[in-house]
């Protein structure tokens, strides 16, 4: 439940007020290291029953039963699944391949997990329809936040509201000059300018690249008015998050992912 888990466990985003949702930390849990401790990666070697009961946790912040936190199989795709009351629910770790997720319906909370990448959620204004993206450089570049909104209007939300939760901040986001070229390629139809957010590393042939500043772009690219962003940085602040870049620098190994999630439905 979560008042056994230590305060800041949680981070919420003040402009999502209206609606149940959270960006969790890795405190809380019951996972030993490297897991430690709110790991709700269903695909890492943590056990199960570990990260059952960090779901569940989770799911009883939401306040839904633990069945109903969803997540996907992510794969770094800008391909969304939209959830409504004529839509199966799949079980537990069994999600579909795609980055994102949308929903109508108030029994269901839509998770991501990260460990360095943005997850994005997602309110229309009433907070009838909600939304969670896994948005990656890849998601981010092939479109997934624009789709996630797509979605969500065709769900009939009208002003949307997102906020970019923590993730790898560009001080730490090294990267080649092959990605580089990739980004902007990819990005010169929907997003031009987007050299903004690289800047020379210091070694040389390599750049330091603002993935959360990129995020917040294409959403207002997109015609989002209300942005915010929670300017955590996953790879440098050990204590709070999972940072799939800081395991490889340090060797590698096994790691945990924490979870982001949104629930429609208005707080009363």
């Amino acid at each position: 439940m979560a008042d056994q888990a230590p305060r800041g466990w949680v981070l919420p985003a003040p402009s999502l007020s209206h609606v149940r949702h959270g960006f969790f930390t890795r405190r809380g849990g019951v996972s030993p290291a490297p897991y430690d401790t709110l790991n709700c990666s269903l695909a890492s070697a943590d056990l199960a029953a570990n990260v059952a009961v960090n779901r569940g946790r989770v799911a009883g912040y939401l306040g839904v039963e633990a069945s109903s936190l969803l997540g996907l199989t992510q794969t770094h795709s800008p391909d969304v699944v939209v959830l409504t009351h004529d839509t199966p629910v799949w079980p537990t770790g069994k999600g579909p391949k795609a980055d994102a997720l949308v929903s109508n319906r108030h029994d269901l909370a839509l998770g991501v997990i990260t460990a360095d990448c943005g997850p994005v959620l997602f309110a229309s204004a009433d907070g009838s329809v909600v939304g969670a993206a896994h948005a990656g450089w890849r998601g981010a570049v092939g479109g997934v936040l624009e789709a996630t909104l797509d979605a969500m209007q065709a769900l009939g939300a009208g002003d949307v509201i997102a906020c970019v939760g923590p993730c790898i901040r560009q001080a730490g986001y090294e990267v080649g000059a092959d990605m580089r070229t990739e980004v902007l390629d990819g990005s010169s139809l929907v997003a031009p300018c987007a050299e903004r957010f690289f800047v020379e590393a210091p070694r040389a042939g390599h750049y330091l690249f603002d993935l959360p500043g990129y995020c917040l772009y294409r959403l207002r690219r997109a015609g989002l008015r209300h942005i915010s962003m929670i300017g955590l940085d996953t790879r440098h602040d050990a204590l709070r998050f999972f940072s799939h870049r800081r395991r490889t620098l340090a060797g590698g190994g096994a790691i945990g992912h924490q979870i982001s999630a949104i629930r429609a439905g208005a707080v009363a």
